[in-house]
């Protein structure tokens, strides 16, 4: 998709502030820290910034097409998805998980390990719909720590024969925190994914083509690239321990990479790949409140719904206080608190090779940074994130 880029000025941004990002962000490939990035700012329907730095591989440079694996950025989309058939009455928020897949029902809690035998105790009360959209079904991940995660580990579910097998595996080990207790990571939205089949009656992957890709126009987004497109992924990989890069060949997220293979598991909380302009398409649909291009994908008051914080007391994402989580992103609730330059209100996620979006529907403005860095050290996020707020002159 050709983007059109229009004079900062005109969208309220100034030039000279703006072309503050590229020493910044060039700076970290000089010094050989990241390969190369993509950086876009949208405001007000017109996009203000839009830059490539760097490599996408060990010699290509980074192109505006480059093809990302966007991992944990997928969990909005497949949230969109299930609130679009929450819309059609399928369900309610607060339904059980297990009025839908019945090995959900009757959960069991890790409690402790007592003779290098695993304690568990029964669930308080059942997953919530909401539990899995907002990350406290006690669920977590192999990648955690932990007899849970242990469990998880040798279930493998990464490599079952279907999305139905890996899922129906996960209800059977115990879950790391009761039901709505806990902001706990994990694989709550691969649930989702499966949710969807059931409810739909279709594959998850096709009822992301034909519900929101399609749509959207989003040409370059899905679960596996084609042949001819190869050559535009980017490379994966990850920081050293001096704060270099190097290719991530054995890392435990490079499981969903599947670089023109057909994969066995759609992964609704990990698996998509995309480029920033469909990614665009996306978060334009969001901020004009569901509609994008004559296609209404879901309603103003559903995009309000999914944006407001959906946690209550003290419970925050990855305990930053400020911060609440929504019906699949996290939700800036205390500027102050937060410690984020930006408004009240923004919603944003990222994904573990450093991708980024954060939408600030008080400035109407859009924000998507795209590189592929694991186990990333380096504050270029908040840079951006800094970079962007202090171009703003109206």
């Amino acid at each position: 998709m050709q983007l059109e880029i229009v004079s900062p000025k005109t969208v309220g941004f100034s030039r000279h502030r703006l072309a503050r990002i590229r020493p910044v962000m060039q700076n970290y490939i000089d010094e050989g820290k990241v390969a190369g990035f993509i950086t876009l700012i949208y405001r007000r329907g017109h996009i203000a910034h839009f830059e490539k730095f760097g490599l996408k591989d060990d010699i290509c440079p980074m192109e505006f097409n480059t093809i990302f694996r966007i991992y944990s950025m997928t969990k909005p989309i497949t949230s969109v998805a299930v609130m679009m058939l929450y819309e059609e009455g399928y369900f309610q928020l607060d339904d059980p998980v297990s009025h839908f897949i019945t090995e959900f029902k009757d959960m069991k809690v890790f409690e402790d390990m007592g003779n290098n035998q695993i304690k568990t105790v029964p669930a308080k009360r059942e997953i919530t719909i909401r539990d899995l959209l907002r990350h406290t079904s006690g669920l977590t991940y192999d990648f955690s720590t932990g007899p849970v995660a242990k469990m998880y580990q040798e279930a493998d579910l990464y490599n079952s024969e279907s999305l139905a097998e890996a899922v129906k595996s996960l209800a059977k080990i115990p879950l790391m925190y009761h039901p709505g207790e806990v902001w706990n990571y994990g694989f709550s939205t691969d649930v989702l994914g499966y949710l969807i089949e059931v409810i739909a009656g279709q594959p998850f992957n096709s009822f992301l083509q034909d519900r929101i890709f399609g749509p959207l126009q989003m040409v370059d987004t899905g679960f596996d690239t084609w042949p001819e497109k190869t050559n535009r992924y980017a490379n994966l990989y990850r920081s050293t321990e001096d704060g270099k890069y190097e290719v991530a060949t054995d890392s435990i997220i490079a499981r969903l990479d599947a670089k023109a293979k057909s994969r066995k598991i759609c992964s609704g909380g990990g698996g998509l790949l995309s480029t920033i302009s469909d990614y665009l398409q996306f978060c334009q649909m969001l901020l004009k409140n569901g509609e994008l291009n004559g296609q209404q994908l879901l309603s103003r008051k559903t995009i309000e719904m999914m944006t407001c914080n959906h946690l209550s007391g003290n419970i925050h994402p990855y305990n930053q206080k400020g911060v609440g989580f929504g019906l699949g992103f996290s939700i800036v609730t205390d500027l102050a608190q937060s410690g984020i330059l930006g408004s009240e209100g923004i919603y944003r996620w990222g994904g573990a090779a450093s991708t980024t979006f954060w939408i600030d529907p008080t400035e109407e403005l859009i924000a998507i940074l795209m590189t592929q860095l694991l186990d990333n050290q380096h504050p270029f996020l908040s840079q951006f994130r800094v970079l962007t707020y202090q171009s703003i002159t109206d």
